[in-house]
């Protein structure tokens, strides 16, 4: 009898869809996460649930929409929230029982209670609390100036923090496939997340000159909610141009870069393990980034495809083809729970709020496939602000129940740069938006619908 597949699943932190080789939008190089999508499936229309760390993460965990069990947010900054806890639901737990060695090492954010060991995960590295001594130790003499805008990293690649979590990492893989079992590896980068600084020779990879401008940077916010414009003015950008934002971008390229690199390093050690071809391997992020799209910086207050749309590639030889690209709408943390206990026969928990993409892998398309994305936003960092959007592959709208509404023509205009929210033209198509989404928050059961007056105002639109 076969053994189960390993499962194998790499996750950054804010690395954006189009910053990579295979989405073919912008020149970063990574040539390792594309080797996973070429020798596998690519999915060109994956979204996170809510482009937040914490709450992203937390999905991934069990499985459901972070609103549904009150993960709004990132725990322990600013107003205190709730958040999962050893008590709730874990796929991972499932895997254990199951036989699964597992692991879990670099950034965490499920849950403000408990570490991975409460949630299935036998080993666990704190890469953050670990890293940090062995960077003072051996490089107490540095330290950086520029904040959140990123800087080059002068210590040499093999002791950046990328290349130390996946020698870490290397370390995990041989101890887990000792078991002599099938295990399961959480491998989470905390990069590209800013700031940003890379290590020669990815600092300099990228000359800020030869960095295109974002297809968004033009953005003059017209006719959009006014919180937009504060961002900037929140953060001191308000002025910048695309020659301060130029040198900020190549650093978010080098980053990338260099963490591909350390994948490369974690591919390796699987290949030399013998373990290459009965191993599901996934990379994905939590979500993305603006860094200079529409001017802004991070991630917040905006549904914008920068932040909510996401890489996601999945490998598993004999049973995925390789060289596939697939289109239809998917989730990240919703879907692939179901995805993967479905992968290894095992029982599939009906409150998932995602579905498993098995047929998707096996390259057939179900009628009743999803035709939109649902991502929510809640606030945080400058106060609460909540936002609900959904995106087909033509149109998206966002409602702002506090300020006016948005919708994009994702066809004519996919840099998201005019609110067509007024057009007479578009009233009909905004009517079917509305509704679709009011029916995927109402099933989610999401607190922001109350059958009260707000619910009429998502779906009549009723604003000046």
């Amino acid at each position: 009898m076969k053994r189960k597949p390993n499962i194998l699943i790499v996750m950054s932190d804010q690395h954006r869809y189009d910053c990579t080789g295979t989405s073919g939008q912008y020149p970063v190089q990574t040539p390792n996460i594309d080797r996973i999508a070429s020798e596998g499936i690519w999915f060109t229309n994956a979204y996170t649930p809510l482009p937040v760390c914490g709450p992203s993460r937390q999905s991934f965990i069990c499985g459901r929409r972070p609103e549904s069990f009150g993960a709004y947010w990132n725990d322990g900054i600013g107003l205190p929230i709730m958040s999962l806890t050893e008590r709730d639901y874990s796929w991972a737990r499932d895997l254990k029982a199951e036989g699964y060695a597992t692991g879990y090492i670099g950034k965490w954010g499920g849950s403000s209670t408990a570490d991975p060991t409460a949630f299935g995960y036998d080993h666990y590295i704190n890469a953050d609390k670990d890293y940090a001594a062995f960077r003072v130790a051996k490089h107490p003499e540095h330290s950086y100036t520029n904040g959140i805008f990123g800087e080059p990293d002068p210590v040499p690649l093999e002791d950046a923090q990328t290349h130390w979590l996946a020698g870490q990492a290397c370390e995990m893989l041989e101890e887990l496939s000792r078991s002599g079992g099938p295990w399961h590896a959480r491998i989470n980068f905390n990069e590209p997340h800013p700031p940003c600084r890379p290590s020669e020779p990815f600092a300099s990879l990228y000359d800020p000159k030869q960095v295109p401008e974002w297809g968004s940077f033009s953005d003059t916010f017209e006719n959009k909610p006014y919180i937009q414009q504060q961002q900037l003015l929140n953060w001191g950008i308000e002025n910048y141009t695309w020659d301060d934002w130029a040198p900020i971008v190549a650093r978010y390229y080098g980053m990338i870069s260099q963490m591909d690199d350390a994948v490369g390093i974690i591919m390796q050690t699987l290949a030399q393990l013998g373990e290459d071809d009965n191993t599901i391997v996934i990379y994905t992020t939590d979500h993305g980034d603006m860094c200079g799209g529409h001017r802004m910086i991070d991630k917040h207050y905006i549904l914008y495809d920068d932040v909510v749309k996401v890489p996601l590639a999945i490998r598993y030889p004999g049973v995925v083809a390789p060289n596939q690209r697939c289109d239809a709408f998917v989730y990240n943390a919703l879907d692939l729970p179901p995805t993967l206990l479905d992968l290894l026969d095992m029982p599939v928990p009906g409150e998932f709020h995602g579905r498993s993409l098995r047929p998707l892998l096996e390259g057939r398309l179900p009628e009743d496939w999803r035709t939109f994305a649902v991502s929510t936003y809640n606030g945080q960092q400058f106060g609460l602000f909540v936002q609900r959007m959904i995106r087909t592959s033509t149109w998206k709208f966002i409602w702002n129940p506090t300020d006016r509404d948005e919708l994009y023509d994702m066809v004519n205009d996919p840099n998201e740069l005019v609110n067509r929210i007024a057009d007479p033209d578009c009233q009909e198509t905004l009517s079917v938006l509305r509704r679709s989404l009011y029916d995927e928050l109402k099933q989610s059961k999401d607190g922001i619908l109350r059958g009260s007056w707000l619910d009429g105002q998502l779906l009549e639109g009723r604003k000046r």
